[in-house]
């Protein structure tokens, strides 16, 4: 049961990291526009699918094909923000909401579209091999590759919110009339956040492909999905909050692992019937979120 319990606790951590990149993004745009971004996941499949094309299609050394998919996982949120939600900015949340689910869907039909030959595609990781067998569970370099970015990210957030231009962000989202009396481009701060949020989901997704097999849709309903548990991980950090998000990451991936290992045995779908009812008690008990003291104002 031990052997068991730490694969759980591993699988879970490593799940997780993956969940707290889509759920930053998500945080990072609900603060901005207060809407519930559902493209946020195919950000990430889109990233892989370009990675894959670079590095196995293409056959561009291993760094390059990642920063291939990293630059059309930021090409898809910046044409997001122009093409959808600039003309959109002036609508209601759900007009919004209806538009990111619209972007969610053309991008994974585009998927289908070009990988009708080939429907399930393999990206190769980039460290083969296992690193540190704790508990009976092997970590692979790989699974160390992703917590190690994921921390390196959370740094980079914490000192890009720090600078002028996290400053400028944070100004807009808090109130963007008062911003652009100050000089702060309100346009310029939206594509800004826009292309971190994308980012975060491409990250999300070329670390996760190496782990799984994957066709369209892999961040969103297949394989690796990290919509659902990237949103509810956002919900327990309050919606607003960044450490709160990637918290939550960790937390809804080891619940994940431990539902489906002490709940329900390994019953398929254990698992998230686990958060489900995890979730339910939070939302009952700490609306507010798990992690945050008190409501955060908009």
């Amino acid at each position: 049961m031990t052997t068991e319990l730490g694969i759980a606790v591993v699988n879970g951590i490593f799940a997780g990291s993956v969940y707290a990149l889509v759920a930053l993004g998500i945080v990072l745009i609900y603060r901005a526009s207060g809407v519930f971004n559902f493209a946020q996941a195919e950000f990430g499949t889109t990233g892989l699918f370009a990675a894959y094309a670079g590095v196995v299609l293409w056959n561009l050394p291993y760094w390059l094909g990642l920063l291939f998919g990293l630059a059309a996982a930021v090409a898809m949120g910046l044409a997001t923000e122009r093409l959808v939600i600039n003309p959109l900015r002036n609508s209601s949340r759900v007009t919004l909401l209806v538009g990111t689910a619209g972007v969610a869907l053309a991008a994974i039909g585009i998927q289908f579209w070009q990988s009708n030959e080939q429907p399930i595609r393999e990206m190769p990781k980039i460290v083969e091999g296992v690193a540190l067998q704790p508990f009976g569970a092997a970590i692979t370099w790989q699974h160390l590759i992703t917590l190690g970015v994921l921390i390196v990210v959370a740094l980079a957030l914490a000192v890009f919110f720090r600078s002028p231009s996290g400053v400028a962000i944070q100004a807009a989202q808090q109130d963007g009339t008062a911003a652009e009396l100050v000089g702060i481009s309100v346009r310029r701060v939206s594509m800004m956040t826009w292309a971190i949020a994308a980012l975060l989901g491409g990250l999300a997704g070329v670390l996760s492909g190496p782990n799984l097999t994957f066709t369209a849709g892999h961040l969103t309903f297949g394989a690796g999905a990290a919509l659902l548990p990237g949103f509810m991980a956002a919900v327990l950090g309050g919606m607003r909050s960044m450490p709160g998000a990637l918290l939550g990451g960790i937390v809804v991936g080891v619940i994940e692992q431990l539902g489906s290992l002490s709940l329900f045995g390994y019953m398929s779908g254990g698992g998230e019937m686990m958060l489900f009812f995890f979730l339910l008690i939070v939302l009952l008990l700490r609306p507010q979120g798990l992690f945050v003291r008190k409501a955060v104002a908009a």
